[in-house]
């Protein structure tokens, strides 16, 4: 997922345009045109019964379906993805309503805030679909994702879907989603991102404190991230959205170097000196990852360093272990500085990667500020490795 991936989609939304989204591989593995309802057009309606060929619905809300008495078709829903259709409806200003201009008046006026139930007739020719409150955090369907977008959008939080057919009357599944995506210029999603999106986007502050430290004081800011991690940002001075770059360091968890001062590795050292970088400027941001061991965590990383003893490299024995040689991802990183309102950064790192993740998720990197330490003995092969195999920009030369 990419934060200008999920953004890209809501523009098109905003613009009035159809986006696809597709949900989960283990689900249902289809895809859906979506449009918001309040900019549904007889064009983009026609677009859909020409080459969706799908039943055309139109998701809203728990608090619109109340509003207009939409209440589920039956008590009894034996859905095998408890699908909530309510009466099918027409707007009382269309004639029969199945035409691409009435069914386009009456997916409008779901979406008019003005309305109300007796401004519609049942059945009709539009089938209601009523979302969870709690969007795709909580049902991971097209219903949700249709209403989350919208409210994204900041539009009415009701949509208009369709599943999309093959011409031989079989779903459309990923590979023919994206193919078609390109064919029609239009923006792909899937749910899968929506929600990490989403649930990103509802991340917030759970504690902020002064942190006096050896270098300085510092804010300590603590963000709990989907999974329940704690996140942590480093800050000293006014950073929120400023038009001069900040200093940045993101800074993967590594209690081995940043606790005990480990010589295998050059991560305690970073982290010190970043602090120290910061402080000389008066501003800046250090973001504390949870992502020890490169994203395997204390114990696996600890098995790579018995692996390492015994003639391994890091690069090795991650993935003798059965993982990436870097497991780490940055999305949470962009989060956390969007969170902060910092937007344009000079990037603390030695590391090529982290720059162009984070420009890829929206964050301006303008310039790379190596961050280089001491050499040990015990640590010259492993930044080696780190130069040749993960292809870090350090001076370590030889053995």
């Amino acid at each position: 997922m990419t934060i200008q991936h999920i953004e890209a989609a809501v523009t098109a939304l905003q613009q009035g345009k159809l986006i696809i989204v597709a949900d989960d591989e283990n689900r249902e593995a289809e895809g859906d045109l979506v449009g918001l309802a309040s900019k549904a057009t007889a064009e983009t309606i026609n677009f859909m019964t020409k080459h969706a060929r799908g039943l055309i619905c139109a998701p809203v809300s728990e608090q619109i379906a109340r509003n207009l008495n939409l209440w589920e078709m039956t008590k009894e829903n034996t859905d095998e993805y408890q699908t909530a259709f309510t009466i099918s409806v027409d707007h009382k200003e269309t004639v029969t309503g199945i035409s691409v201009f009435e069914r386009a008046k009456t997916i409008q006026e779901l979406a008019n805030k003005n309305r109300e139930a007796a401004d519609f007739n049942r059945p009709g020719h539009i089938f209601p679909l009523i979302a969870k409150s709690g969007g795709v955090l909580e049902r991971r369907g097209h219903t949700e994702a249709a209403v989350d977008l919208a409210k994204l959008a900041g539009d009415s939080e009701a949509a208009y879907i369709c599943e999309i057919l093959k011409e031989d009357g079989t779903m459309a599944r990923l590979q023919d989603l994206r193919q078609l995506a390109a064919e029609w210029h239009m923006p792909l999603i899937t749910v899968e991102e929506l929600a990490d999106y989403v649930a990103y986007s509802n991340m917030k502050v759970n504690a902020k404190v002064k942190l006096p430290t050896q270098h300085g004081e510092f804010d300590l800011s603590l963000y709990q991230d989907k999974e329940g991690k704690d996140q942590l940002v480093l800050s000293m001075g006014e950073v929120k959205d400023s038009e001069e770059p900040i200093l940045v360091r993101v800074h993967s968890e590594c209690l081995t170097g940043d606790i005990f001062g480990s010589h295998r590795c050059d991560c305690g050292e970073q982290l010190d000196r970043a602090m120290q970088m910061i402080a000389a400027e008066g501003r800046g941001a250090i973001l504390y990852l949870r992502q020890e061991g490169r994203g395997i965590g204390l114990l696996n990383k600890l098995k790579t360093y018995e692996l390492q003893e015994q003639g391994a490299d890091t690069y090795e024995a991650n993935v003798s272990l059965g993982f990436l040689p870097d497991e780490r991802q940055y999305d949470i990183a962009a989060w956390l500085l969007k969170k902060e309102g910092i937007s344009i950064i000079r990037l603390l790192t030695n590391n090529p990667d982290k720059v162009s993740e984070l420009q890829q998720y929206g964050i301006d990197v303008v310039e790379r500020i190596p961050i280089e330490t001491t050499v040990y003995h015990e640590n010259k092969h492993y930044l080696k490795v780190k130069k040749d195999k993960f292809h870090h920009l350090l001076s370590v030369e030889g053995e």
